[in-house]
């Protein structure tokens, strides 16, 4: 215990350039009274400490102001927006801000575990390294069940080929270096409002090494409202766009797993229409999936009553 102690310490107490933080740790939020105090104290208990939290208000009109600024430390940055923006152009905002050499994400209805920079800091020693990310724990409110995602080690290293069959980047554990980041005031691509976590990661690991931590970092909370589980059919239309641009992407077209992306989203594409009612459009998507566990999974969900269909996407 000692000696992890002292190593922890002196990684902190490296020369910062500037007088930056070493980690910048992006929150957007838009009305997120109710989980927030648990976000914001689950970074003030961090372990380690050299970090700022940069707060992007996206013009709330609850008690979400009130309860960040009611902390008193100067690690705490509040910045409120002119105007609401969609949340792509939310994180760019924040971004713009950020100091550290690092980039870290927490959404205001998630938490991190204390340990979660300190776990995944050490694997930016290797210069290549570009992107760290870990397991975590998904909580479901609205059932009450709890589970761990990532159980089984990933890809680590040059990744991009497994992120495209089988994308495992959860964005609340999500680590970047600075100057992996694109050169552009958009790294987010404000086209994407769902995908665009996925656009970012997957280019920046298509040029760096990506890191894994194995133990669990953060919880992410199912409660319902979340964003993907609302707008279906834009994730499909985001998805669609991606790959048909990424197939003449100088670095991303030659990717032999690109194909992946195509054969999920008509999974995606086919379990919405299935959900909506629509069984004999998700039967033709059917054959657009190669053999493997998407098609398994919905052909077993084609004979199954709706009613436990719609349960288990939830």
């Amino acid at each position: 215990m000692l000696v992890r102690e002292d190593t922890r310490i002196s990684r902190q107490n490296r020369p910062k350039e500037n007088g930056s933080p070493r980690v910048s740790v992006i929150m957007n939020c838009f009305n997120g009274e109710k989980y927030l105090r648990q976000a914001v104290e689950s970074v003030i208990a961090q372990t380690w400490t050299d970090w700022e939290l940069v707060f992007w208000d996206n013009q709330s009109s609850d008690k979400s102001a009130d309860i960040f600024k009611s902390y008193d430390d100067p690690r705490l940055k509040y910045y409120l927006a002119n105007e609401h923006t969609f949340i792509s152009e939310a994180k760019n905002a924040a971004i713009a801000q950020a100091k550290g050499q690092l980039l870290a994400f927490l959404d205001v209805d998630d938490w991190w575990f204390p340990s979660k920079l300190e776990s995944q800091i050490g694997l930016f020693d290797d210069p290549e390294v570009g992107i760290v990310c870990s397991s975590y724990r998904v909580l479901n409110e609205t059932k009450g069940r709890e589970w761990q995602a990532l159980r089984s080690g990933v890809a680590t290293g040059r990744a991009v080929e497994n992120l495209l069959q089988d994308y495992f980047v959860a964005l609340l554990t999500l680590m970047i270096r600075r100057s992996a980041m694109p050169e552009t005031p958009t790294p987010f691509d404000p086209r994407y409002q769902i995908i665009a976590d996925f656009d970012l990661v997957v280019r920046v690991a298509a040029e760096w090494k990506l890191g894994f931590s194995p133990e669990p970092t953060a919880v992410y909370r199912i409660h319902g409202n979340n964003e993907s589980s609302k707008r279906r059919e834009k994730l499909i239309s985001e998805r669609q766009e991606w790959y048909e641009e990424a197939t003449s992407d100088p670095t991303l077209g030659g990717c032999k797993n690109l194909r992946w992306v195509a054969v999920q989203t008509a999974y995606i594409q086919a379990m919405h229409a299935l959900l909506e009612g629509r069984r004999k459009e998700a039967l033709s998507l059917v054959k657009l999936i190669p053999w493997c566990r998407l098609k398994f999974r919905l052909l077993v969900a084609l004979v199954l009553p709706m009613q436990i269909v719609a349960e288990r996407k939830n």
